[in-house]
């Protein structure tokens, strides 16, 4: 078994019907290649549609659902392993631990948090682990944009651009993953103090 991935995207069906057509080509993708799902354990939305079509293409499902949210009945109660948390936190936390890379699909301020948190993360040397975003249909370009602002402002460090990248497909963002290297480690304050 390969290693296993974890999926940030967004728990909304209203949203249109190519990010759907993404998150279903994403999760047949992984399981044709054997990466396990790690995600958020939900049935609803992209996370719903990555979840099933890991499945129907012979995958494995790992999902990690805080107790609030198994309440509301939301839950992915196919996966083959569910793990209840107490709160959003140890969610994240969870994900991190069993993931040996991450991925964001498009989604909304959840998506978004967990990917700045990953990043802040690396950033800080907590990890080394590589991080996609699957940039369908151009949604991550605004992204892209706001990180190049910080680097031009000098609120980041422009090396900060190796610790993710924004892929344009599937075949480039596996060709990312599967041939990653980590970057040399960088101290955040290096040069910041006199």
């Amino acid at each position: 078994m390969n290693k296993a991935i974890c999926v940030y995207s967004s728990s909304s069906d209203a949203v249109s019907s190519n990010f759907f057509d993404a998150a279903r080509a994403l999760g047949a993708e992984m399981a044709r290649r054997e990466h396990p799902l790690v995600y958020g354990g939900s049935d609803v939305g992209l996370m719903g549609a990555i979840a099933r079509s890991v499945h129907e293409h012979g995958g494995k499902v790992i999902g990690v659902i805080p107790e609030a949210l198994l309440d509301w009945g939301v839950a992915y109660k196919d996966a083959d392993e569910l793990i209840v948390t107490k709160g959003m936190r140890e969610r994240k936390a969870m994900m991190e631990e069993r993931a040996e890379a991450f991925v964001a699909l498009p989604g909304g301020f959840g998506t978004l948090e967990e990917v700045f948190e990953i990043l802040t993360l690396k950033q800080l040397q907590y990890h080394t682990k590589p991080i996609a975003l699957l940039d369908v249909d151009g949604f991550y370009e605004p992204f892209n944009k706001l990180c190049e602002h910080m680097y031009e402002q000098k609120f980041a460090q422009p090396t900060y651009r190796q610790l993710y990248r924004v892929t344009p497909d599937i075949d480039s963002l596996f060709a990312y993953l599967e041939t990653y290297q980590p970057p040399t480690p960088e101290v955040k304050w290096t040069g910041s103090r006199g």
